[in-house]
């Protein structure tokens, strides 16, 4: 069957239709209801007083008036039944309803009562005529509103025609079941053929939604048994390079290292040594955390590459980042005479050939860069390890770029931002994941308080003093520039105020707008402590270390998503000294505002807090980035769906174990839907 065969379609209907991205019946038949209206509840008139819920009325229609003058006309409508009479009322189009009301025609009202003068009255119910008051089936009465746009509105596509060409389609064509039957036994789920004829037809709600749960499982599955099918393609058959801690691994955790790992630490660097002696390529990420120490375990991993003769490559997002991370090693592997070079792309062209000369003759033991690491100029000699700090600032291509200049080599990516499980799940199914949770031992938690305008010069006077004693303060601005629109502080205004406020106190200012040298400049006058007072919009969210800034204020603060404060206040409290946050909202505060300041005032758990950020803002929101591979569900959430969720990737997973290419014969239709679908995602994830 195709929609030319669906009845009442016009030129105008069809185009309507592929304007809306349904192309064919397949696609219609997937247009699930948004809601049901359910007119089972009826009630004689005279039990309507005081309802506060949509009911149905049937009776018959006594009189039709058209009342009220120019604009303000409205039709009203007098229905009887055997109790009393009541007023049904048409603001808009009473034109077109007038016609629907002839003198003694029954009719069945739904909509909300409403106690107006001596009548109950209904404002634009729903209306259906009747024959005869018998004709009405309270047991038929759930109806399904099917989502509309302007482009169906404007061809005239109703919500009765389009569940007329629905039961139309479901006359003629019998969608086939592919979910594996013992499967949809173990949760209890309908065949599809069953589901879908249940979500269009439904005689409960909660068949409707046992359904609809059908068809988000399909969803996740899908999407799961493809990242299951990518994992076990690239890694769990894979080979990779056998690496064991030697005598540079033993060293720097014995000798070299001036403190006691924490137990996320040793839990982490755990599941990377099981990994690499596994003779599989690793693919691991290391979520923890600012500051929870997530650089020394990529140390401690390199070195485990190092150990046996193999190469280490170490990328960050910015350059500023690189050189922090440069800096790092050099502190940590100068001691143990290992050879490492920096990599950026503003190098000058003699130093960058001697890098790459170093890198691809062996030299160079470990390699630390931005993006310019994985140019096709850079050659490794005998690259084994990957570690990709900072993974959201990259996409998912970048990473596989990175896994082309070796020989299988094992990758380790790191997020200082906290992932939520049900995210986890998703765009990160094709990775092992380990946890940090802790902060190292002498770091003190951020103490967060929220201060209003009357309070500013207070908190000028406690930055003012913190500054005598040796302290840094970060100052946060939401915009660059004045916006007309939003009644926000900018950084340049704000900069000119502060320099005003303290002109014996140095200040800079940094924003994105700025030329990468000059930000690197005014970072670096930051760094060496040359700068006092940095003014800043978001750009310092990602950040280098400055053990010195203790204290951040963020201005507008309300304006901000959860995660991204929480991100801004891990600039600070990189040291032993107490570190303060102080958060200078608007005047006027959201109910959502007020929640995320509470939020951020009780915990510094960046976990939790990203949880409750990703309930507010949704995945795509929170996440801000569509190279993240963050799939795009239709009918199912993943966060008020993560139990189905888990489900599903533990089904997925049973199954690509023990039947990887899906060639027994109870996996015959599970294979010719899941091959297209796989074949994009394989693409998207750098798998042939």
């Amino acid at each position: 069957m195709k929609l030319l065969d669906l009845n009442n379609l016009s030129h105008k209907r069809l185009k309507a239709l592929q304007n809306s991205g349904i192309t064919d019946i397949t696609e219609l038949l997937h247009l699930f209801p948004r809601r049901y209206i359910d007119k089972s509840k009826v009630l004689p008139i005279w039990n309507l007083a005081g309802q506060n819920e949509a009911v149905t009325v049937v009776g018959k229609v006594m009189k039709t008036e058209i009342a009220g003058f120019g604009n303000k006309k409205r039709l009203e409508v007098i229905v009887q039944d055997h109790t009393g009479a009541m007023k049904a009322v048409f603001f808009k189009g009473w034109k077109y309803f007038i016609k629907q009301f002839n003198i003694g025609q029954y009719v069945s009202l739904y909509g909300i009562p409403n106690q107006y003068g001596r009548y109950i009255s209904m404002a634009h119910p729903e209306v259906e005529r009747l024959d005869s008051p018998d004709d009405f089936k309270a047991e038929h009465s759930l109806i399904p509103v099917y989502p509309s746009n302007k482009h169906l509105t404007n061809a005239f596509v109703t919500n009765k025609i389009i569940a007329g060409w629905i039961n139309q389609i479901l006359q003629n064509v019998q969608p086939k079941e592919f979910i594996p039957e013992n499967i949809r036994q173990k949760h209890n789920f309908p065949d599809v053929n069953q589901a879908i004829r249940t979500i269009h037809n439904p005689s409960k709600k909660q068949e409707a939604a046992k359904a609809l749960e059908r068809f988000k499982y399909d969803e996740f599955f899908l999407f799961e048994l493809s990242m299951a099918k990518i994992k076990f393609k690239r890694f769990e058959k894979q080979r990779g390079v056998l690496l064991e801690p030697g005598e540079m691994t033993k060293k720097f955790f014995n000798q070299i290292l001036p403190f006691q790992l924490t137990t996320g630490q040793i839990s982490a660097l755990s599941d990377i040594r099981i990994d690499l002696k596994s003779g599989l390529q690793m693919n691991r990420l290391v979520q923890g955390d600012v500051g929870a120490g997530k650089t020394i375990v990529a140390i401690g991993s390199m070195l485990m590459a190092v150990d046996n003769n193999y190469q280490g490559a170490f990328m960050a997002p910015t350059e500023i980042l690189a050189e922090q991370h440069y800096h790092t090693l050099k502190k940590y592997l100068e001691p143990l005479g290992i050879h490492f070079r920096l990599i950026t792309g503003g190098q000058k062209a003699a130093l960058r050939r001697d890098i790459l000369t170093d890198i691809e003759g062996g030299k160079c033991q470990v390699a630390v860069g931005t993006h310019a690491i994985f140019q096709e100029s850079v050659k490794f000699h005998n690259l084994g390890l990957v570690v990709i700090d900072e993974q959201h600032r990259f996409g998912v291509k970048q990473r596989n770029e990175m896994l082309q200049k070796g020989n299988n080599p094992h990758l380790l990516v790191m997020s200082a931002t906290p992932i939520p499980r049900s995210l986890a799940l998703t765009i990160y199914s094709d990775l092992d994941i380990s946890v940090i949770r802790e902060l190292p031992a002498g770091r003190k938690p951020v103490k967060t308080a929220v201060r209003s305008e009357k309070e500013r010069e207070k908190v000028y006077s406690f930055l003012e003093q913190s500054i005598k004693n040796g302290d840094q303060v970060y100052v946060i601005f939401p915009l660059i520039e004045e916006s007309e629109v939003m009644d926000l502080k900018d950084a340049t205004m704000g900069f000119e105020k502060l320099k005003r406020r303290f002109p014996e106190i140095s200040i800079g200012l940094l924003h994105g707008r700025m030329k990468p040298e000059e930000k690197e400049i005014v970072m670096k006058r930051f760094i060496a402590d040359e700068i006092k007072i940095l003014v800043s919009t978001t750009v310092v969210e990602v950040g280098v270390d400055v053990p010195n800034a203790s204290i951040m204020i963020i201005e507008h603060a309300e304006r901000l998503g959860l995660s991204q404060l929480h991100q801004l206040r891990g600039r600070i409290g990189r040291g032993s000294k107490q570190s303060y946050c102080i958060l200078m909202p608007g005047v006027k505060l959201s109910r959502d505002g007020r929640y995320r300041l509470r939020k951020l005032v009780e915990t510094t758990d960046g976990f939790e807090i990203a949880e409750a950020d990703l309930k507010l803002r949704g995945p795509g929101d929170f996440l801000g980035t569509k190279q993240s591979g963050l799939p795009e569900f239709r009918y199912a959430d993943i966060v008020e769906d993560r139990l189905l969720l888990e489900q599903a990737k533990n089904d997925a997973w049973q199954l690509i174990r023990s039947d990887p290419d899906l060639t027994q014969p109870e996996n015959e239709s599970l294979k010719a839907v899941f091959e297209p679908y796989f074949q994009e995602k394989a693409e998207f994830f750098g798998v042939g």
